[in-house]
């Protein structure tokens, strides 16, 4: 007898929100990063001989999620990559105008922290909530 493997189904927050108010939460977001994240936890790249070091703050979304991710460089003669990334919050949107605030642990699980907050409300919590800042 043949096995039956289960069918994807889709879940709430993984549906990306329609073209038009994705832009609008995309502008937002990046105007974000510009003038609060990078300001405030990358104001100048230092390069570094011996550890990993920030070069960039920045999001893009994955499905219904908007990332926000910190890119770091090594420039150490061993490195296994030159450049990676590591996401440090998540917003995964609900519907319109609503989001849950997701941090990433270091275990590489994502917490839902705040659920189904607005933009403005999620943006603030990144702000100001210091599990959701860039490591």
């Amino acid at each position: 007898m043949r096995e039956r493997r289960p069918a994807w189904a889709s879940t709430p927050g993984r549906r990306p929100p329609p073209a038009s108010e994705k832009a609008s939460i995309t502008a937002t977001c990046d105007k974000f990063v510009l003038e609060v994240l990078k300001p405030r936890f990358l104001p100048c790249i230092r390069p570094s001989a011996t550890l990993n070091y920030p070069v960039d703050v920045y999001g893009k979304w994955h499905g219904g999620r908007y990332r926000f991710i910190e890119r770091f460089r090594s420039d150490t003669p061993d490195a296994i990559e030159p450049e990676f990334e590591v996401a440090f919050a998540r917003l995964d949107y609900l519907a319109p105008d609503r989001f849950d605030v997701m941090w990433h642990r270091h275990t590489g699980q994502w917490w839902r922290l705040y659920h189904s907050v607005s933009l403005t409300e999620a943006l603030r919590c990144i702000e100001q909530d210091g599990h959701l800042h860039p490591p």
